[in-house]
């Protein structure tokens, strides 16, 4: 019994080291893009791609930006609550590789946009792309290790569905 709750713990650490590596990644592009970037900045890398500094005080999409300021505390809230909940379901399902791999990505972009609200107010965005005249809009590191984390949840769900 002591064997197997030693390998789900080093299991979970494998899980939480990619959590913090994605948080690193997150954290240190934003640094530098306020570093280099004043808000609105802009620089054109392809047709279809710029580095853009902007700040987002809502959610996914903006969501809430315009609300008086209580979403920054909402989201943070949430951020904290979604990782506590994916701390857990890392320990008891950390032998479920896909499954844990899309945990992590979403517990480091959480946490990633999280350290944003609590020190700023707003997320940093940067990343911009669009087509003929169309912005998608601008997202980071973090908005993109957690959207990788819900394909990849679909996918564990589609697979699991599958087998039975």
């Amino acid at each position: 019994m002591a064997r197997s709750a030693k390998a789900g713990s080093s299991g979970m650490l494998q899980w939480l080291g990619l959590a913090f590596i994605i948080l690193l990644v997150d954290q240190f592009t934003k640094v530098l893009i306020v570093g280099y970037y004043h808000l609105g900045d802009s620089t054109y890398v392809t047709s279809f791609f710029n580095v853009v500094r902007a700040h987002n005080s809502g959610a996914a999409f903006s969501f809430l930006a315009g609300a008086s300021g209580w979403q920054r505390w909402f989201f943070t809230v949430v951020g904290f609550v979604a990782a506590a909940v994916i701390i857990w379901m890392l320990r008891s399902h950390a032998g479920q590789r896909l499954f844990s791999f899309a945990m992590a990505c979403i517990l480091g972009g959480a946490i990633g946009n999280v350290i944003d609200r609590m020190a700023h107010g707003y997320v940093i965005d940067f990343l911009d792309f669009h087509w003929h005249g169309m912005h998608f809009p601008a997202f980071n590191v973090a908005d993109s290790a957690i959207t990788l984390g819900a394909i990849c949840l679909i996918l564990d769900e589609l697979l699991r569905v599958r087998k039975s």
